[in-house]
């Protein structure tokens, strides 16, 4: 049996007003994709059903205490674990659960995505100033990897969003694809 050929196509895209040109294999491209994907929702899905599950769990304790010292927010978090912990506290939980559920079964990729970062820019703004990186840290390396996998439409990549954007609702409405991919 003959090894097909591996294909490969041409990536054109202008950035910052530079013309950019290179080749990749849509192979490896769609298993790198794929397997980001699985490994955000892994990491997100895990991080909320284990506060979900939990009923002793809440962020007031990390609002309260884990905010290091000199952030910029420093009176933010502790209002939000005095006054709005009630709401928080599921937001939290669930907004991961369902980010990491979306991401893994590959539905509404680009709206989980969306609502991934800007958790992952909330806890960055929490773990200001930074230990280790003066801008940079795990919470805005996440935020652009999801902002990559909803770039790209990872989710129709062996997810659920290939088969919803063949439905007639999204059919009869295009505006839903930014929700899908």
């Amino acid at each position: 049996m003959e090894e097909a050929p591996m294909t490969t196509r041409q990536l054109d895209a202008e950035l910052f007003g530079r013309t950019v040109e290179f080749d990749y294999s849509e192979q490896w491209f769609g298993y790198a994709l794929l397997g980001l994907r699985l490994v955000m929702g892994w990491t997100f899905f895990y991080a909320g059903i284990t506060k979900v599950l939990n009923p002793d769990w809440t962020a007031a304790g990390f609002l309260m205490n884990a905010i290091p010292q000199g952030n910029p927010f420093a009176g933010f978090w502790p209002m939000l674990a005095n006054n709005y912990v009630a709401i928080i506290d599921p937001l939290n939980a669930w907004g991961l659960t369902l980010v990491g559920l979306a991401l893994l079964v590959g539905a509404f990729v680009r709206w989980a995505a969306l609502w991934g970062a800007v958790m992952m820019v909330f806890y960055w703004a929490a773990s200001l100033p930074l230990a280790n990186g003066l801008i940079i840290d795990s919470h805005i390396v996440y935020a652009m990897l999801l902002f990559g996998l909803g770039a790209f439409g990872a989710g129709r990549l062996l997810g659920l969003d290939s088969i919803i954007e063949k439905t007639d609702i999204v059919q009869q409405t295009p505006a839903l694809r930014l929700f899908l991919g």
